[in-house]
């Protein structure tokens, strides 16, 4: 996915004057190969400037790293540390970084071999918020060379969000539908996170569109959608249209992103959309997003951006989808009940007109929106990609400046059951423990729009991580409560 930032954490010892320096040498080099043995080498650089409390060495650290291609880095308490040189480096990196630290080896070295690392972490937390600096800390921080390669490995999904973030462009077609609140974007939450965006007509979209006829690119995109349909291809007439707006969009990209390495699109589908262009936008949303760049439906900024923040999460497809519909009582009592663990209210249908990539869809056919349909003419209607999403576990999540403007989160961790749906659209039948309670408490409590992302496997703990390094208020991060656990709106007594 090249729209997805490729990490290289570079990893620096740091050692104090009154510490030997060989322990915090040796320990990287343990460490290091710990790493490579597990992950590979190819996502770290071992640094070998180990800063002796030396605010030169600082500097010589940071020029080794930054020419070494480093976008991200790792503060590696070898030993105490000290605690000024090593906050200017995270202080003049430009690029997320991370601070672990290491534990002792053996009691037969508990002398010249000791290197107080724990007590370190302290000092250079308290140093970092001295200089307001932001650092992703482990839950906990000081481990074995293995257990400090796991958690640089954890830290990667972190980076790729926070890289991402900052050097994305959020393109828009608008303005949303009429009576369309629902996907309303306060765009200033959107700047405090680093993020461009552009908002543009869909006049504007609609003139590029036609700027494209008869295009000599065409032929190859219809040929390559016709690849990816297969016997899904139930409507081949169409796709010249769609392989001329697909174009049309990749070309806007090009033309558009500016300073700008990363992009995504809030796009728009409804309601003049069909009797303009003669099609829906779906099935090539879908294959953007296939591509890492997510195309969210309805000018869904935020959706959009929940998706690409999925996006480097997992380094796969994602989807964008309502919370739809309950799970009929017949449909559950005979295809759910008694073979899965879980409640009626624990599961719904999430759905969409037909925008999920067709490698996350079972037996994926080009179709024609039916709901639109209702109301125009079935061939302006013609474009989505349609099938039973395919069964297996997925993380449930959003990220949204809400009516009040502050940035709130949710996530979920559940799966989407291998029960056929019966129905239309790109749709799937979901099951989260406790989302009756989840849903009242904290998508209808907390203003979420009924748009959800969907990471395809359980994701929520790089998420949260995530989340809370570009600065999302944990307390403002929902997510699924046990049984056991009442939220603070629940009311306690039962009858």
């Amino acid at each position: 996915m090249n729209n997805v930032p490729e990490i290289k954490i570079g990893i620096v010892a740091v050692s104090r004057d009154c510490f030997p320096a060989s322990l915090a040498t040796n320990r990287r080099k343990v460490l290091v190969e710990a790493y490579t043995k597990k992950y590979g080498a190819k996502d770290i650089y071992e640094c070998p400037v180990c800063i002796i409390e030396s605010e030169i060495d600082m500097v010589k650290a940071l020029e080794d790293v930054k020419a070494h291609g480093c976008n991200a880095l790792c503060v590696y308490l070898g030993n105490f540390g000290p605690e000024i040189s090593e906050s200017l480096l995270a202080k003049h990196f430009d690029g997320p970084k991370m601070f672990c630290a290491a534990s002792e080896e053996s009691q037969q070295d508990l002398i010249d071999g000791r290197g107080d690392a724990f007590c370190g972490m302290l000092n250079a937390s308290y140093n970092l918020a001295l200089r307001n600096v932001k650092a992703y800390i482990p839950e906990y921080p000081v481990g074995t060379a293995e257990e400090c390669a796991d958690m640089i490995h954890e830290f990667l999904p972190v980076a790729r969000v926070a890289v991402g973030l900052s050097q994305l462009k959020i393109i828009s077609f608008g303005p949303r539908p009429l009576n369309f609140l629902a996907c309303n974007a306060p765009i200033k939450q959107l700047y405090n996170l680093g993020i461009e965006i552009e908002e543009n007509s869909e006049l504007d979209l609609f003139e590029a569109y036609h700027k494209h006829d008869n295009d000599k690119r065409i032929e190859a995109v219809v040929q390559d959608m016709a690849s990816e349909l297969g016997n899904g291809n139930t409507n081949a007439g169409m796709l010249p249209k769609l392989a001329q707006y697909e174009l049309t969009l990749c070309d806007w990209i090009e033309e558009h992103k500016g300073y700008r390495k990363y992009t995504c699109i809030a796009g728009k589908c409804w309601p003049a959309f069909q009797t303009q262009f003669h099609f829906v936008p779906c099935y090539v949303n879908s294959r953007l997003t296939g591509r890492g760049i997510p195309v969210s439906c309805e000018v869904d900024i935020y959706g959009a951006l929940s998706e690409y923040i999925g996006t480097c999460i997992s380094n796969d497809i994602v989807t964008l989808l309502d919370i739809n519909n309950t799970v009929p009582q017949d449909m559950y009592d005979e295809a759910i009940k008694g073979k899965f663990d879980y409640k009626h209210t624990d599961t719904f249908m999430g759905f969409h007109c037909g925008n999920t990539c067709s490698r996350k869809v079972c037996n994926p056919h080009l179709d024609f929106q039916r709901i639109m349909a209702r109301n125009l003419p079935r061939e302006f209607t013609d474009g989505t990609i349609e099938g039973d999403l395919q069964p297996g576990e997925i993380t449930f999540y959003r990220l949204q400046s809400t009516a009040d403007t502050i940035l709130r989160a949710y996530m979920a961790e559940g799966e989407i059951l291998p029960v056929k749906t019966r129905s239309f659209g790109g749709i799937g039948v979901f099951a989260i423990h406790e989302m009756g309670r989840f849903y009242r408490h904290v998508l209808i409590e907390k203003n979420f729009p009924h748009h959800g992302a969907v990471m395809f496997g359980h994701y929520a703990k790089d998420l949260f991580n995530a989340l809370k390094y570009i600065g999302v208020n944990t307390s403002e991060i929902g997510y699924n409560q046990p049984e056991s656990v009442r939220y603070p709106s629940e009311n306690p007594f039962k009858k």
